[in-house]
């Protein structure tokens, strides 16, 4: 064998040790971009009966993808692309990933090392380039003869396990290849066997029961509120906290990202309608404690509510970050929220007055019903969604107007949104990887976002995925902040843009549908689930 075929095979070997301790990890899926360089471990994931690949021309479309079915898998899929600016392209989703706690497991190709910083052609230097980003970054060597499969198969368990603990995240491999990169046909290796996996046990966090104690004692006898933002679903929460509610007599402040307003557990003390009436109520500056559980919230009112609140603030948060952007924590668990409740649940806790969550229905139910467009838009939406249905939703108006008139209901629904960085790029892709993992889903996006990630319709096909676009003439956020006073305001700000939707569907092979914000909403839709694949809804606000 001459000394070309022993090296790109000596790369295939290693690819196939690497991508075989990977799947002993656990990894199941991997979002491919193709490439010359990256050919050994492309070829090493399409071969293996283990693994479920994905092939997405745009680099920075794959990374989306791959954080979709990430988010809704809540186990690491592994991303693959060549040297150069392929992998700058990642980018914008490895922000998304580490801030909302999404496991990503990035593998960049690259040119020896030796060819670093002089000139050679699609070399940048890649390791490092994603900074604070990444939970960790693994420089690797170029492919030695005689290694051990052991010592990749041990990295890639490490691998995984910086990916999802303690603090869920991306975790960089850079792998540099020489040149020849296509194995032999003639001579090419057999597949290694199976890696015995490497069993890691994660840590479990038990709340300290003394501190339990404490708040119990602190919550009890006394007026105070739930505040639930985006988390990863747990089985048990709802019952839990919707349990812990009761027993304290307070209402919970859940916005649709906590995944609590749907559902079959009781929801009788989820406010849904606070955007409507919390600013303009004595209640929020009333309560003498706060309990809050997950992210910070979407809302304008209730993120004020907690910046305003003097008393004690409570919140349990497994992972190692500091959430609290208004410095009003007075107690941190760290622990599951499902967790906190049991512990809280095992205390004796004393219920606040009967009146207290009484004036807070009060508030939720007075008012005149909103018939505003957007208002009609979000109950027409919601009405078509079948049972246990993914639903994604863009990070900029459209989460608000969910979280203001989505109501709730016995109906089970999932939602998901990119507010790690609530950014509003890449949305389209990351819809489609929710849609990959649960089999299907349905976004409702703006235009401009849809806009910004037009080419992740290119990955559309045959999935059972509905793009509901509310095209309202442009950045509609912007009409209702501070820049919707400037006379710059349309061409700065607002950029309506003059898309042809319908085309765009159809350069896609995409099914198409324009309505507007009536019951028509609620039929197109509703064709459009029952009759499965792609579909993009212009809805004309």
């Amino acid at each position: 064998m001459n000394q070309s075929i022993e090296i790109a095979n000596l790369n295939y070997r290693w690819s196939q040790a690497l991508v075989g301790g990977l799947v002993a990890a656990g990894v199941q899926r991997t979002v491919i971009s193709p490439g010359a360089r990256s050919t050994p471990l492309a070829l090493a994931m399409l071969r293996h009966p283990g693994l479920s690949s994905e092939i997405v021309v745009d680099e920075r479309c794959a990374a989306f993808l791959a954080l979709g079915m990430a988010k809704a898998s809540r186990r690491p899929v592994a991303v693959l692309a060549t040297s150069g600016t392929a992998v700058g392209n990642w980018l914008p989703a490895v922000i998304e990933a580490s801030l909302a706690g999404i496991p990503l497991i990035l593998i960049s190709a690259d040119r020896p090392p030796a060819l670093l910083g002089l000139g050679a052609n699609q070399t940048i230097p890649q390791v490092g380039i994603f900074g604070q980003y990444v939970r960790a970054c693994h420089a690797l060597g170029s492919p030695e003869p005689g290694f051990a499969p052991a010592s990749l198969t041990a990295l890639a368990a490490r691998v995984v396990e910086q990916a999802s603990w303690p603090h869920p995240g991306p975790v960089h491999i850079n792998q540099p290849f020489q040149e020849p990169l296509v194995p032999s046909l003639t001579e090419l290796p057999s597949a290694p066997p199976l890696p015995i996996p490497i069993r890691v046990a994660p840590a479990e966090l038990h709340p300290d029961p003394a501190s339990i104690d404490e708040l119990a004692k602190a919550l009890s006898g006394r007026p105070g509120a739930i505040i639930c933002g985006e988390m990863p679903a747990t089985p048990g929460f709802a019952q839990a906290v919707t349990q812990l509610a009761e027993r304290l007599n307070c209402p919970i402040l859940a916005e649709p990202l906590s995944n609590l307003r749907f559902g079959p557990h009781p929801r009788h003390r989820i406010s849904t309608h606070y955007s409507r009436w919390l600013g303009d109520s004595a209640l929020a500056g009333q309560a003498e404690w706060i309990l809050r559980f997950g992210a910070v919230p979407v809302t304008r009112k209730l993120q004020d509510m907690l910046a305003r609140h003097s008393g004690l603030m409570a919140l349990a948060d497994p992972w190692p970050r500091w959430n609290d952007p208004n410095h009003r924590l007075t107690h941190l668990l760290r622990c599951t929220p499902d967790q906190a409740c049991q512990a809280l649940l095992s205390r004796e806790l004393t219920a606040a007055p009967p009146d207290w969550f009484a004036r807070w229905q009060a508030a939720e139910s007075a008012g005149p019903i909103d018939d505003s467009a957007n208002a009609q838009l979000i109950r027409h939406f919601i009405a078509a969604l079948p049972a246990g249905c993914p639903v994604f939703v863009g990070a900029s108006l459209a989460i608000r107007k969910i979280d203001a008139y989505s109501d709730s209901g016995e109906r089970p629904l999932c939602f998901f949104a990119n507010r790690g960085a609530s950014g509003i790029d890449g949305n389209i892709s990351s819809a489609l990887g929710i849609a990959i993992e649960h089999g299907r889903v349905v976004a409702l996006l703006g235009d401009l976002t849809t806009l910004h990630d037009i080419g992740g319709l290119a990955n559309a096909g045959g999935r059972d995925a509905v793009i509901v676009v509310v095209n309202n003439g442009g950045g509609g956020i912007f009409k209702e902040l501070p820049q919707a006073t400037l006379p710059e305001v349309e061409r700065g700000w607002l950029t309506p843009q003059h898309i042809d939707f319908k085309s765009a569907a159809a350069t896609f092979d995409i099914g198409y549908a324009q309505t507007t914000t009536d019951r028509g909403l609620t039929d197109t839709l509703h064709r459009a689930i029952t009759a499965g694949g792609p579909h993009l809804i212009e809805v004309i606000l």
